[in-house]
């Protein structure tokens, strides 16, 4: 017993047995992983990441620049309209 009275779960009761469990394992056979395939999966991955983040990467880099000169364009056929 602890020093609050409380037994400690983990133990159990002292005084009484507990009935006895039986475990079962049971294994699955499967085919072992086609690793050529997960590979190139995992690479394919690894360039469309690597791809968008250097879409993003351009895009913040370039993207003041690039939405003045759009803005500008588009202020000279409005004049050019009128």
């Amino acid at each position: 017993m602890s020093k609050t009275g409380r037994t400690n779960y983990r133990r159990g009761s002292r005084g009484t047995s507990k009935a006895e469990r039986h475990i079962t394992v049971r294994s699955v056979r499967r085919d072992p992983p086609d690793l050529r395939r997960l590979s190139r999966a995992v690479i394919a991955m690894a360039l469309r990441d690597a791809e968008a983040n250097a879409e993003a990467r351009d895009a913040l880099r370039d993207g003041p620049q690039f939405d003045a000169a759009r803005h500008a364009t588009a202020d000279t056929t409005e004049e050019a309209d009128a």
